[in-house]
C-alpha cells in the first residue's frame, strides 16, 4: 500500500497542496494564489470556477515537486476556509453567483432583521455560533433574496450549496458526491451541536430549503475517489479526510486532549481550545465548533475567530505600499523598539470574537509627527497580539481552564517578533512546531487514518515536535499597560458604521 498522501488545502487568498510521506516529510509541495474581489465596501467574493482551476493547476505542481504519479497516493484530504458560500446548478455544475466570502459584511442587515425577530438566542443555543455576517447561513439568505430566481430554484431542488470543500469533493467527482463534515457543517449557523446534524428548527425559520444542503460524513473515513479528467489523470484517488482550515490545524497541531489550544496567524487569527465530546457553551463571545468526527462521534472546540491580522498586513503592502514584500514586516517593525505609543484596530471587515461588530471600522490611534512606518509595522504585529489575548481571556472565563501553553502556527508565526511579543502579553509559553504547515497536515492526518496510513492519534501526537519556543520575558507591569492601551483603542473603533 502506498503510504503517500495528498493535502489540499484552500485557502483564503490560495490554495497550497503538499504530498506527505507516512513520517510526516513534506515530499512535494506547490502553492498559487487567486484574486480577491471587493465589489462594495465591505464586500468580499471569490470565483469558484477559479479556486477549482488553480486547485488542478496546484495539484499538478505538487505531484511534479514529489515526483510522483496521483497512482502513488493512499488518499487525498481537504481543508479549506470555512464559512464562504458557494451556490451552484446541480445540472450543469455552474455557480449561480461569486461565492460570499467569510470576510463578507453584505448581510449584516440579514441578521439584524433576524435579530428583532428574536431568533438570536436560540441561533446561539442550537448552533454555538453568534448572529453574525461571517457565517454562511445569512449568505444563502442573501443569494435566496436578492438574485432573481433563485428561490424558486432552490425549491425545485436545483441548486446545491456548499462550503468551499464541498465544492471541491463535487468537482473531484465530477458531481457525483454531494457531502460536507461536522467541522465545516457546524460553521454554517445550520448545524444542531445537539443532533450533529442539519437544523430542522433553523432551516424553517430562516427559509432556507433543505435541499441545498450537502450530507454530513465523518471527517476521517472515505467520502468518494476522484472521478475527473482535469486532475489526477482521470485516476481513482480516495478523498477519505476532509476538516475547516482551523480544526484541522488543531488536528495538525496534535492537540487531541482536552484543554489543549494553537492559534493560527493566517489571513485572520483563529485560537482553539480542544473541549472533548462536550460542546461548552460561550458566555464570553466564544464560539461552540465541532472539531472533528474520526467515525465514533463528533469532538468539540471552543473557538474565538479573529478577522484580520495577516491580512493587515497585505493590505499594508497592497493597498498601502509601505513594504514591498510581507516577509519585510518584521525587520521594519523590528527597527525600532515598540510601536511608540501607536495603536491599531485592524477592524477592516468589523471585529471578530470576543465584540462581534460589524460595524466596527479600522483605526490608527496615537499617531504623532514622530510616528514612521516602522511604528505602524510593529502596530500592526501587536495588534495580533492584543486580538489573541482578548480571546485567550474569554476562553479562560468559559473553560475555567488556565492556558498552559500556545501552540502557533501560519504564515506570520514565522516572525520571532511576533512569538515573543505573544508569550509576553500572554504570559505562557509559546511553542512553533518544526512544520508551519499544520492546517494541510491535518487534513493529510485525517485522509491517512482514514486509509491506515497512520494507525492512531497517539501515533500523531509522538510525531510532533517543537521548532521553537519563546518565553516570557517583559513584566507584567508594562505588558499590562498596554493591553489597557489596547482596550481603549478598540472602544473608539467599535460601532463607527451606523447599523442599516
Amino acid at each position: 500500500m502506498s503510504e503517500l498522501v495528498m493535502a489540499i488545502d484552500a485557502g483564503t487568498t490560495g490554495i497550497t497542496v503538499l504530498v506527505v510521506d507516512s513520517e510526516s516529510n513534506i515530499r512535494g509541495r506547490a502553492y498559487s494564489e487567486f484574486a480577491q474581489h471587493y465589489p462594495r465596501p465591505g464586500w468580499v467574493e471569490h470565483d469558484p470556477e477559479e479556486i477549482w482551476k488553480t486547485t488542478c493547476s496546484v495539484v499538478t505542481g505538487a505531484l511534479r515537486d514529489a515526483g510522483v504519479e496521483a497512482a502513488d497516493l493512499a488518499a487525498i484530504g481537504i481543508t479549506n476556509q470555512r464559512e464562504t458560500a458557494v451556490v451552484w446548478e446541480r445540472a450543469s455544475g455552474t455557480p449561480i453567483a461569486p461565492a460570499i466570502v467569510w470576510q463578507c459584511r453584505r448581510s449584516a442587515a440579514i441578521c439584524e432583521r433576524l435579530r428583532v425577530q428574536g431568533l438570536e438566542d436560540e441561533l446561539r443555543h442550537r448552533t454555538g455560533l453568534v448572529l453574525d455576517p461571517y457565517f454562511s447561513a445569512t449568505k444563502i439568505i442573501w443569494y435566496l433574496e436578492e438574485l432573481d430566481g433563485v428561490r424558486s430554484q432552490a425549491e425545485r431542488g436545483e441548486l446545491a450549496f456548499g462550503t468551499i470543500d464541498t465544492w471541491l469533493v463535487w468537482k473531484l467527482t465530477g458531481g457525483r458526491t454531494h457531502a460536507t463534515e461536522p467541522s465545516n457543517a457546524s460553521r454554517t449557523m445550520l448545524y444542531s451541536l445537539d443532533s450533529a446534524d442539519w437544523d430542522d428548527w433553523v432551516l424553517e425559520e430562516l427559509s432556507i430549503p433543505s435541499s441545498l444542503l450537502p450530507e454530513v460524513r465523518p471527517s476521517s473515513g472515505r467520502f468518494a475517489e476522484t472521478s475527473t479528467p482535469d486532475v489526477f489523470d482521470g485516476t481513482a484517488v480516495p478523498i477519505s479526510g476532509i476538516a475547516g482550515d482551523q480544526q484541522a490545524a488543531l488536528f495538525g497541531q496534535a492537540c487531541f486532549n482536552e484543554g489543549m489550544a494553537k492559534n493560527t496567524y493566517g489571513t485572520g487569527s483563529f485560537v482553539l481550545m480542544n473541549t472533548g465530546r462536550i460542546p461548552a457553551r460561550s458566555r464570553h463571545g466564544l464560539l461552540t465548533t465541532a472539531a472533528w468526527d474520526l467515525g465514533a462521534g463528533v469532538d468539540y472546540a471552543l473557538e474565538g475567530s479573529i478577522f484580520i491580522t495577516g491580512a493587515a498586513v497585505q493590505w499594508m503592502r497592497d493597498g498601502l505600499g509601505l513594504i514591498a514584500a510581507s516577509a519585510d514586516t518584521e525587520p521594519l517593525a523590528a527597527s525600532v523598539e515598540d510601536s511608540g505609543g501607536t495603536y491599531f484596530v485592524p477592524a477592516l471587515v468589523g471585529l471578530g470574537a470576543p465584540h462581534w461588530d460589524p460595524y466596527a471600522r479600522g483605526a490608527w490611534l496615537g499617531i504623532t509627527r514622530g510616528t514612521t512606518k516602522a511604528h505602524l509595522a510593529r502596530a500592526i504585529i501587536d495588534a495580533m497580539t492584543f486580538q489573541t489575548r482578548d480571546v485567550v481571556e474569554a476562553m479562560t472565563a468559559d473553560s475555567g481552564v488556565q492556558l498552559g501553553e500556545l501552540r502557533v502556527d501560519g504564515g506570520a508565526s514565522a516572525m520571532d517578533l511576533l512569538c515573543q511579543t505573544q508569550a509576553d502579553l500572554l504570559g505562557v509559553t509559546v511553542r512553533r512546531p518544526a512544520n508551519l504547515e499544520t492546517t494541510a497536515l491535518g487534513a493529510a492526518y485525517l485522509a491517512g487514518l482514514g486509509e491506515g496510513v497512520w494507525s492512531s492519534t497517539g501515533e500523531l501526537s509522538q510525531a510532533w515536535r517543537a521548532a521553537a519556543e519563546f518565553e516570557p520575558q517583559r513584566s507584567s507591569e508594562e505588558t499590562e499597560s498596554a493591553y489597557r492601551g489596547w482596550k481603549k483603542a478598540v472602544e473608539r473603533a467599535r460601532s463607527w458604521v451606523d447599523p442599516e
